[in-house]
């Protein structure tokens, strides 16, 4: 009888073992990742594909975008939209930005605003 219960406890510190390694793994790229983050020095704004501003991060400013339709921040560091006549409001809910590669969108304005650093070009990113 002895040895039925020993091949369920096998499998038992088994599943233990890997969720354990999984845990690990995950918590290891979250940590990575959240170190290597950058702060950018600049927002670059696109209208439908074409840059049209690129404003400092580190100066507070407001900014209507695309005639009006959209309205940007710059304020202590982050950028955020502050207004858009879309029906939506997914831009405005985005929330404040101020890492290097973040971006709001604003789909039916075709607006996108990134956040770059001090290397303009962006380039390929960690996560990427």
């Amino acid at each position: 009888m002895e040895n039925a219960g020993t091949p369920a406890k096998k499998k038992y510190r088994l599943d233990i073992i890997i969720i354990a390694a999984i845990l690990l793994v995950s918590l290891s790229l979250l940590l990575i990742v959240t170190l290597s983050k950058e702060e950018g020095s600049v927002v670059v704004v696109e209208i439908d594909g074409t840059t049209v501003a690129t404003y400092p991060l580190d100066k507070n400013a407001e900014y209507s975008l695309n005639g009006g339709s959209n309205v940007l921040v710059i304020k202590d560091g982050v950028a955020y939209m502050n207004y858009s006549n879309c029906p939506d409001h997914t831009c405005e809910k985005t929330g404040k930005i101020r890492y290097v590669g973040q971006t709001i969108i604003c789909l039916p304005n075709k607006i996108a605003v990134t956040i770059k650093g001090d290397n303009a070009e962006g380039g390929v990113d960690f996560v990427s």
